[in-house]
């Protein structure tokens, strides 16, 4: 897990270093938003921006946090949840701080963007949870799927500078990170637990 989160940090600090100090990067990044906003078709680019929506991503992980209540879990639910409002608390201020412009607009509060990290965590946290039950490994691949969706459509629709999505990836990975260490931690206590409920029902000798 320490590799994955070292990169994750070591990436997000490149990124909003370079966005607030307006490096090089920045430069290149404005230059790759003004060639690529507008591109595609606008129904589908505006479709897969709104994957990013609360309105759309929440309610995929409150139906996972559902479906893990009903399968008697306790814990993890609880921790996809609070992983779920730590991500205002992680985002505005950041907005606040870097107060950096739309790519089509005066309006400032751009980096990172919310809609990316709304879409990874709650699409990654729905796969956490789902993954012990489902038949097959696609979770966590449709849960990626949908978050790299969401930044091209905010891309492509102008919403956001691609170092936007970029920084607000890295930043939501470390959360999901331990978030998904918590989750194994506590699935290993609930089978341990489990285990030896059984253990002391069958009767000896």
């Amino acid at each position: 897990m320490w590799i994955p989160f070292a990169l994750c940090a070591a990436v997000f600090a490149l990124v909003t270093w370079q966005v607030s100090a307006g490096g090089p990067l920045r430069s290149a990044d404005e230059r790759l938003s003004h060639a690529l906003a507008g591109q595609g078709p606008r129904p589908l680019t505006e479709l897969l921006a709104d994957l990013g929506s609360v309105l759309v991503a929440v309610p995929v992980l409150a139906v996972a946090i559902g479906y893990a209540l009903w399968r008697g879990q306790r814990a993890r639910p609880l921790m996809a949840g609070v992983a779920m409002a730590a991500v205002p608390l992680l985002v505005v201020p950041l907005k606040i701080w870097t107060d950096r412009p739309g790519p089509l607009t005066d309006a400032t509060g751009y980096y990172p963007s919310g809609h990316t990290a709304t879409a990874m965590v709650a699409y990654g946290g729905a796969a956490l949870l789902l993954a012990p039950h489902v038949s097959r490994k696609w979770a966590m691949p449709a849960a990626v799927l949908l978050t790299l969706a969401t930044g091209t459509g905010l891309i492509l629709r102008g919403y956001h500078w691609p170092l936007d999505v970029l920084g607000s990836l890295a930043l939501c990975g470390m959360p999901l990170l331990a978030l998904e260490r918590a989750l194994r931690a506590a699935g290993a206590r609930d089978l341990s637990r489990s285990t030896r409920r059984s253990s002391e029902k069958t009767p000896t000798g």
